[in-house]
């Protein structure tokens, strides 16, 4: 079976339930920043990362696919479909509690960097603020209908990303990039 299809030739694409949208509409963009996401986590676990930080990632891409499908469904999936759900938050809180009780508390901001991987998760930081930006615009729309978990989970995500790239730099013993920094911009 061939990958292409044909059938987004004229600019549209086909939800779960067989709708067709333009692949410009704005549900369809925030699918697309989730699938973003998930190759930005993909790109980082390729990195050399501790194993928990890695089963973590791996566990998120998964949920990630969830959300991606319930975010296609649009509310039409059934009662048994997947969803992101208040424990999945719960879960990413519990994330964030754990790791951020190993790290110092930030004294300033902090800029993006480090190792590699710290870097990569900065980046699948600030993708999943866009997608959280871009499912806050469809729900001002109200199609589709979203669920606040959705909303909560995403939010959240964000932050256990930003969490994660402080731990990875602080185990590597790198100092983070701080700002503003002790030192001036030339004048």
């Amino acid at each position: 079976m061939p990958i292409y299809t044909r059938t987004g030739d004229r600019g549209e694409t086909g939800l779960a339930d067989g709708t067709r949208l333009s692949k410009d509409a704005a549900q369809v963009e925030a699918g697309g920043d989730l699938d973003e996401l998930n190759a930005a986590l993909g790109l980082a676990r390729a990195e050399p990362l501790p194993e928990d930080i890695n089963h973590l990632l791996e566990r998120l891409q998964h949920e990630l696919f969830v959300l991606g499908a319930e975010l296609a469904a649009a509310g039409t999936a059934g009662p048994g479909a997947p969803r992101i759900m208040p424990q999945h938050v719960q879960a990413l809180e519990r994330a964030i509690d754990q790791y951020e009780a190993t790290l110092r508390p930030l004294q300033r901001l902090i800029l993006p960097g480090g190792v590699r991987g710290a870097a990569a998760l900065h980046v699948a930081r600030t993708v999943c603020r866009r997608a959280e930006r871009r499912l806050v615009a469809l729900t001002r729309l109200g199609q589709p209908p979203l669920s606040p978990a959705l909303l909560a989970y995403v939010n959240r995500l964000s932050d256990v990303l930003f969490v994660l790239a402080r731990v990875v730099n602080a185990r590597a013993g790198v100092p983070e990039p701080q700002w503003p920094s002790a030192r001036r911009a030339p004048e």
